[in-house]
């Protein structure tokens, strides 16, 4: 069966690929969640029910049940191999996950039922960014917590990306860019809650060579084109 989404750009095989190594799960999954899970300040208390959306092939189920501890655990991807190696991963790691094959601009969920949101370097495969992110306001209950990891058009838009990955290119958008959207939809979040990671994978242009060599010092926050966003962002308990 073959599940037709408009609304999602699909990987390349070569991306598909790299998407179960370990290389993605240790320094992109690993790194991004220990991120947000200090930006999310006070630990979350354990339980409730986590939603990680493009779920991808599940490499992420392990490291978000350590993380966070939820009750329910839920993975939904718009692709179905995918989905099947999502459920050949948690049955490995000895995870109970309840699986959704489905599209992040109609996700198959009630209102309010999911109390933590996970989004990572799913949102620039996205047409319908606006639509997908009503779809995450709406299934969060209110408090509920959006960890928002991207990687920026500043990433996207360079030869290497472009040359081995596929996405959307007209609706990527800078780091402010992001913020913006997430705060106009009603998202609240502080300056503390935000980070800029600039790491050498992101970093098409040389790999951040010359600053592990000790030719130069990266350039300070400002100075740079951001690569990479992390947000941990909540819903207001009277929306």
């Amino acid at each position: 069966m073959t599940f037709a989404s408009p609304t999602y750009v699909e990987e390349t095989r070569l991306g598909f690929a790299f998407l179960r190594t370990h290389t993605w799960q240790h320094h992109v999954l690993r790194v991004a969640i220990d991120d947000l899970k200090r930006l999310v300040g006070q630990p979350l208390p354990p339980g409730g029910t986590l939603l990680d959306v493009g779920c991808g092939q599940g490499r992420s189920f392990r490291l978000l049940r350590d993380a966070f501890a939820p009750q329910r655990l839920i993975g939904l991807d718009a692709d179905p191999h995918s989905i099947a190696l999502s459920r050949e991963e948690a049955a490995r790691e000895g995870i109970e996950v309840t699986l959704i094959l489905g599209d992040c601009a109609r996700i198959d969920l009630p209102d309010a039922s999911v109390d933590v949101l996970f989004c990572h370097q799913t949102f620039h495969h996205l047409v319908e960014q606006e639509r997908a992110l009503d779809e995450f306001w709406r299934v969060l209950r209110p408090g509920g917590v959006l960890l928002f990891a991207e990687s920026t058009k500043a990433y996207i838009d360079t030869w290497v990306i472009r040359w081995f990955f596929r996405h959307p290119m007209h609706v990527q958008k800078s780091a402010d860019g992001y913020l913006a959207m997430l705060r106009e939809r009603g998202f609240r979040f502080d300056p503390t809650q935000v980070s800029l990671p600039y790491l050498w994978w992101s970093r098409a242009k040389d790999f951040g060579l010359a600053e592990r060599w000790g030719i130069k010092a990266p350039p300070p926050p400002g100075k740079r084109d951001e690569t990479l966003v992390n947000v941990a962002a909540r819903k207001p308990v009277d929306a």
